[in-house]
């Protein structure tokens, strides 16, 4: 029965404090302080667990006298009477009760084997917390994490992972932003004021997202737009200096590398051969792979070789013109592409034949993600759908002529695209058809990961990270198998403690 529902059958309202609630000094409004007198025993000590009543001045007593202290008497107006000269004899209820609650505190101090801390509370309660907040901690936060940090003639982006599984991360923190580091480069030759500074505001964020974590190790790298500009080597100092981060300039071939390492997952165990291109803002990395017999989970140690063409969805769509699109412009971006192409390959490289079987293209670049979204009609772009998606080569042709169909402003209108990227997309998508023209498949696989990808999956494949994962499940897994041994000296007991 609830506690309203008792008040309500003994005929009076029940007023007691609610748990970890202090009770009004002075007493209820029905009940003064000096009224509440515990229940006693035929002995006259209070019962153990009952609430002492606070010490009357002599002089109440004695006004009270034996007779009126008897509280059995049947006369009602007595009664009435001794209540009243009770409520003006007795002293001043609140400071009465101030003064107990004082007292009672410095007993409470005074107790031995109690220590308090500077807050008021005992040890014990706030070791408590501590571990009630260490018990609802996020799992990353007592693991190893790693960081990747790109600063691309386009974008600057960031990764803050921890491994999990065999070749694989949980993101714990990423940032990514379009500063078009590599505006007007080619034509001046160097870095724009304006262009470092968007990059080095996207930096600042980075930095302060660093510091937030506990890194293990971190790598920072800077790409083609450094590499290309006059004032590179000057632009880096300046971001050491202002944000305390120190970039690395990488040299294509890591580039190309990274690249790869970076979409090692998205490569299935049947398939035999893969042309990986990743399209950037300055340049754009094109790798041959081929498997032989002697496969091993490092995608990068079976390349066969590997080009850098010096040109990218900024760099050309500034020579031509990204805004205004016609088809016969397009096609002879095309054309520029596949001379570069032609000039800057390798023999092994444009003499590589990878033949129809068990072969496909991988994309990693804004082109190859747009033309994903636009296939599958996203309101709104989301990774989760377009990472490892397959494009048929009828597809691809389709979001072609579908974008070349539109103008500027239907680009910028377009979610997947927005105005950020609706005069680059075509210049992508111009570099992205001369490859296939080199090298024709029946499919393409997308892929949104790139750089930043591959710096984690080299610093946690040389750390060892999964390898001793991997050992340490083996030597369970082994040690279960002992178990259930019937010769086994080890007692089912002891698995789990």
């Amino acid at each position: 029965m609830h506690l309203d529902d008792c008040s309500a059958l003994i005929g009076y309202e029940v007023n007691t404090p609610l748990r970890g609630q202090k009770a009004p000094l002075g007493g209820t409004p029905e009940k003064p302080l000096n009224e509440r007198i515990p229940k006693s025993d035929a002995t006259g000590e209070a019962k153990k667990g009952t609430r002492r009543a606070p010490d009357l001045p002599e002089s109440v007593g004695k006004n009270l006298g034996d007779k009126d202290s008897d509280v059995s008497s049947g006369n009602p107006n007595q009664k009435k009477r001794r209540r009243r000269r009770r409520r003006n004899n007795a002293p001043n209820s609140e400071g009465h009760a101030e003064q107990q609650v004082a007292r009672n505190k410095q007993q409470h101090n005074q107790k031995p084997g109690k220590q308090r801390n500077e807050r008021g509370g005992s040890p014990g309660r706030e070791q408590h917390a501590n571990r009630k907040t260490q018990s609802h901690a996020k799992p990353y936060q007592n693991q190893q994490l790693y960081a990747a940090l790109d600063l691309g003639t386009n974008n600057c982006r960031l990764l803050v992972a921890r491994p999990t599984k065999h070749g694989q991360f949980h993101v714990v923190d990423a940032f990514s932003r379009i500063v078009r580091l590599g505006e007007g480069l080619a034509a001046s030759g160097a870095l724009s004021d304006h262009a470092m500074e968007r990059a080095i505001g996207a930096l600042k964020i980075c930095a302060s997202k660093l510091a937030r974590h506990k890194i293990k190790k971190y790598r920072l790298i800077a790409t083609e737009a450094c590499r290309q500009a006059s004032n590179g080597e000057a632009f880096l100092k300046r971001v050491k200096l202002e944000t305390g981060l120190d970039l690395e300039m990488i040299n294509r071939e890591t580039e190309a590398r990274l690249a790869v390492s970076g979409c090692a997952s998205l490569v299935e165990r049947d398939t035999k051969s893969v042309i990986l291109f990743d399209i950037g803002g300055g340049s754009s990395e094109i790798a041959a792979i081929h498997f032989d017999q002697r496969r091993t989970a490092r995608l990068a140690n079976h390349i066969k070789s590997w080009t850098s063409l010096p040109v990218g969805v900024v760099t050309l769509s500034e020579r031509f013109g990204g805004k205004d699109v016609t088809p016969e412009i397009f096609e002879n971006m095309v054309q520029t592409v596949d001379t570069m192409l032609q000039e800057t390959a390798p023999e092994a490289m444009l003499a590589f034949d990878p033949g129809l079987e068990d072969f496909h293209l991988l994309g990693t670049s804004g082109t190859v993600t747009t033309l994903a979204g636009l296939h599958l009609k996203l309101p709104k772009y989301d990774r989760r759908q377009v990472d490892g998606l397959w494009l048929a080569d009828e597809d691809v042709d389709k979001m072609l002529d579908k974008l070349l169909s539109w103008d500027l402003k239907a680009r910028s209108e377009n979610p997947c695209i927005g105005p950020d990227r609706s005069d680059l997309v075509l210049a992508g998508c111009a570099i992205m058809q001369s490859i296939r023209k080199r090298w024709p498949s029946t499919r393409m696989r997308v892929a949104d990961r790139g750089l930043r990808e591959g710096l984690l999956n080299d610093m946690m494949a040389r750390d060892g990270v999964w390898r001793r994962k991997r050992r340490s499940r083996n030597r369970k897994r082994k040690d279960q198998n002992n178990s259930n041994q019937p010769n086994s000296n080890v007692r089912s007991g002891e698995q789990n403690e």
